[in-house]
C-alpha cells in the first residue's frame, strides 16, 4: 500500500505530532512524506519526499498574525504549480494534517483526501467557539484544506470523530518533577517584548526563542534556542508552562501535570477556539501580554494548579481505522491512474 502523509509546516505542532504518526503509518505500507510551509524549528528523522513553499501564515513580533507579511509570503503561481504537479492519484491513501497542497490536489482530481488534524476537530459545530465572531478566520479555517472526510484531535472529546491528543513517545516517557522554573514558548513575541513583561514577576523564566541561536540570561529570564532535547528536559522539570493557545504543547503540559497559562494569538481563530476550550477546562487564559493583566499573572503564579486530564494512547487505533475505512485499491481505480478527471469545479469549496 502506498500512503501520502502531508504535513503543515507552519509552527512546530504538526511536525511534532508527525514524529508519532509516521512510524505507525509505516507499519501499514510505504509512506511518502510531504511538508509545505517554512515556519517550523522541528526536523523529522525521516526522508521527506516533497518540500513545498505552500501557504503559510506569518506571525508578527508582538503576538499576532501579520496579514501583510502573510500576503507578501504567498507565491500564487508557485502555489498553483505545486498543486498541479503533485500526483495524488498514485496513492492508495492520502492523509493531510491541515496541509493545503495535497488537499487541493485531491480536490481537483476527485481523489479521496482524509484530513487528520486538530483543525478538523475545531471546525466541528460541537467544539467550543469564542463569543466574538471571527468571520474571516472561521472562513479560512473551513476552506483552507478541503477534504473528503475529517478526523480530529482535541483537548476533550466533543464529538464521535474527535480523539485524544497525540502525546509523543518522548513526552510519555519523561519523568516529571518540579524544579521551580517556568517554561515559556511564545514564538509570536520577540525576546525583548517577553523580557519587558516577565522580569516584573519574581519567578525563574526559561524562554525558548526562535530569535536566538545562543543561550543568554537577563535578570531572572533565560533565553534558549529551540532544541528538542533541551526543551523536553526543561518541560519535564518545570513548575508551569506559559505558551500560546496552540494544541500540542498545551496538551503535553497538561499530560505532564504542569500548571498552564495560554495567550492566544491575535487574529488567529483556531487559537481563540483553543483558548475557549482550555478556559472551560480550568486553564488560565491571558488575553494579551500586557501589564494590565498583572493581577491575573500574579494569581496564576501563586494559586494556580494543574488541570487533570486522561489522554489515552489512541494513535494506533485511529490510523488502523483510517486505513481500514478509506484506503482504496489502485487496481480497482485504473481510470484514475491512467487519466485523472480534473475537477475544475473545485470553486464549490469556497461557497
Amino acid at each position: 500500500m502506498k500512503i501520502l502523509y502531508a504535513i503543515q509546516g507552519t509552527g512546530n505542532g504538526h511536525l511534532s505530532r508527525a514524529l508519532e504518526i509516521i512510524p505507525i503509518l509505516q507499519q501499514q505500507g510505504e509512506v511518502d512524506i510531504l511538508i509545505s510551509g517554512n515556519q517550523s524549528q522541528v526536523e523529522l528523522p525521516f526522508e521527506v519526499n516533497y518540500r513545498f513553499h505552500g501557504l503559510s501564515f506569518v506571525a508578527s513580533k508582538s503576538g499576532g498574525i501579520s496579514f501583510f507579511k502573510t500576503l507578501m509570503n504567498i507565491k500564487l503561481f508557485r502555489l498553483i504549480n505545486e498543486i498541479r504537479k503533485l500526483k495524488v492519484e498514485r496513492y492508495n491513501l492520502v492523509i493531510s494534517d491541515f496541509e493545503p497542497i495535497s488537499a487541493w490536489a485531491c480536490a481537483i482530481r476527485n481523489v479521496k483526501c482524509v484530513q487528520l488534524s486538530h483543525q478538523a476537530a475545531v471546525m466541528l459545530k460541537e467544539s467550543p467557539k469564542p463569543d466574538i465572531k471571527y468571520r474571516f478566520g472561521n472562513y479560512v479555517l473551513n476552506h483552507y484544506c478541503p477534504s473528503t472526510v475529517k478526523y480530529g484531535f482535541h483537548f476533550e472529546k466533543y464529538a464521535e470523530a474527535i480523539f485524544s491528543p497525540v502525546i509523543r513517545k518522548q513526552v510519555r516517557e519523561l519523568e516529571a518533577s518540579d524544579q521551580g522554573q517556568y517554561v515559556v514558548y511564545l514564538p509570536a513575541y520577540h525576546d525583548e517584548v517577553l523580557y519587558k513583561f516577565l522580569w516584573n514577576f519574581s519567578a525563574r523564566w526559561v524562554v525558548f526563542s526562535k530569535y536566538t541561536s545562543t543561550k543568554y540570561t537577563k535578570d531572572n529570564v533565560t533565553f534558549l534556542p529551540v532544541e528538542n532535547e533541551v526543551f523536553l528536559n526543561e518541560l519535564a522539570s518545570c513548575k508551569g508552562v506559559l505558551t500560546g493557545a496552540g494544541f500540542e504543547l498545551p496538551s503535553e503540559a497538561m499530560f505532564l501535570k504542569k500548571k498552564l497559562m495560554v495567550i492566544p494569538m491575535e487574529n488567529q481563530f483556531e487559537q481563540q477556539c483553543n483558548a475557549e476550550s482550555l478556559k472551560r477546562m480550568g486553564v488560565t487564559v491571558l488575553p494579551k501580554l500586557d501589564l494590565i493583566n498583572y493581577r491575573a499573572m500574579y494569581n496564576w503564579l501563586k494559586f494556580a494548579r494543574p488541570v487533570e486530564v486522561n489522554y489515552s494512547h489512541e494513535t494506533e487505533t485511529i490510523i488502523a481505522r483510517i486505513v481500514r475505512e478509506h484506503a482504496i485499491q489502485l487496481e480497482d481505480s485504473k481510470e484514475i491512474i491512467a487519466s485523472p478527471k480534473m475537477n475544475w469545479q473545485f470553486y464549490r469549496y469556497f461557497f
